[in-house]
């Protein structure tokens, strides 16, 4: 038997008077010990998620459940949920150590049972010998293990993480990501992260939550959400994508481009509209004759890794490939693919229909 999932949110709405609803009828779960992340633009309504866990604020409508209980009422501090704040939010005038120790104080623990807590804490997030220093002497980074010691400290089911990496630089950004992966792994408690970054979120989670004006657009781990996107705004938020129309012709058979391909999807109806995806990453560039598509180069761009080219086929669709090869703008080159590098998306697909249609094909 499963085991029963720790957050449950059932047909939540969250709407402030007067305003537009920046989550409906919003419904997912959150099973315990996973990497999750709430992925989408500014305003998506990732961060309201977050705040309705947190207990900030009730939902309009619907119900959120914790461990099976209703938790629509219950005030932040009474749930066993701490939350990372993008600023951090710690006490400047305040050490390390006491820093850490403030929510355990207010629980009025023993002297002995706060230390030996708070090493423990300090310890996991690598910063033992810490305890003395001043908020204003540490790093960007020192602050935030700082901050996310003081959240494990009390012992929560859930940590919540609101754009903790956004005001690191690039670097320490891609060191943090790593360490934070690391850390959830060995304490084993659920995570779940904020984020408009689709590269933190590609590297980070267990499953990803894609939003977009208030609605889950897709959930999945990383490489579904990447490989088989359920619409335009999916694909395109997630990574590079060549976005094409087409047509299903049938079964195993679309066109695009002005030629017919194999493909590896079915169940659609005959010669129904549909967009076809490429990633820039699956084109391969050929002589003019051996390509599938016949382009003309645009623009080239030197990537360091590799080379961002556009190019323009003869229907007028443009196609972005990157490659280690290296082409002349101007020249007409080839482009192949594997057939299963082409992914077919359907206008106004569910995720379920979706999910469904692709347990289909296996």
């Amino acid at each position: 038997m499963n085991e029963q999932p720790i957050i449950r949110f059932e047909k939540v709405t969250k709407q402030y008077q007067g305003d537009a609803a920046v989550l409906r009828d919003v419904s997912f779960t959150i099973e315990r010990g996973r990497f999750y992340t709430l992925l989408g633009p500014s305003g998506c309504g990732k961060t309201t998620i977050l705040r309705l866990i947190a207990g900030f604020t009730e939902p309009t409508s619907g119900n959120i459940y914790f461990n099976g209980r209703v938790i629509n009422h219950i005030p932040a501090n009474k749930r066993q949920v701490n939350t990372v704040f993008q600023d951090y939010a710690l006490f400047p005038h305040l050490n390390v150590f006491e820093n850490i120790a403030f929510g355990l104080r207010i629980k009025k623990l023993k002297r002995a049972d706060i230390e030996a807590k708070v090493k423990e804490a300090l310890r996991f997030v690598n910063l033992t010998g810490y305890e003395s220093r001043e908020i204003k002497e540490m790093s960007g980074g020192q602050r935030q293990r700082v901050a996310i010691a003081r959240a494990i400290v009390n012992e929560p089911e859930i940590i919540l993480l609101d754009e903790p990496l956004s005001a690191l630089d690039l670097k320490l950004r891609t060191e943090m990501q790593y360490e934070l992966r690391e850390l959830q792994q060995r304490l084993g408690i659920t995570f779940i992260f904020v984020t408009h970054d689709q590269e933190e979120a590609l590297a980070m989670s267990d499953e990803i939550f894609v939003l977009s004006e208030g609605i889950i657009q897709q959930s999945g781990t990383p490489t579904d959400i990447y490989d088989e996107p359920i619409n335009r705004f999916v694909a395109d938020f997630i990574g590079e994508s060549n976005i094409v129309a087409g047509k299903m012709t049938q079964d195993f058979l679309v066109e695009f481009g002005g030629r017919t391909f194999e493909c590896v999807d079915r169940g659609l109806h005959p010669n129904e509209p549909i967009e076809i995806v490429i990633r820039p990453e699956d084109l391969e560039i050929t002589a003019v004759q051996q390509g599938k598509l016949q382009v003309q180069v645009e623009t080239q761009l030197f990537r360091g890794v590799h080379y961002e080219i556009l190019c323009s086929d003869e229907t007028g669709n443009k196609w972005l490939v990157h490659s280690t090869k290296k082409v002349v703008v101007g020249e007409a080159i080839g482009l192949t693919f594997e057939t299963e590098a082409i992914h077919v998306m359907r206008f106004g697909e569910s995720e379920e229909d979706f999910d469904r249609r692709l347990e289909a094909y296996s």
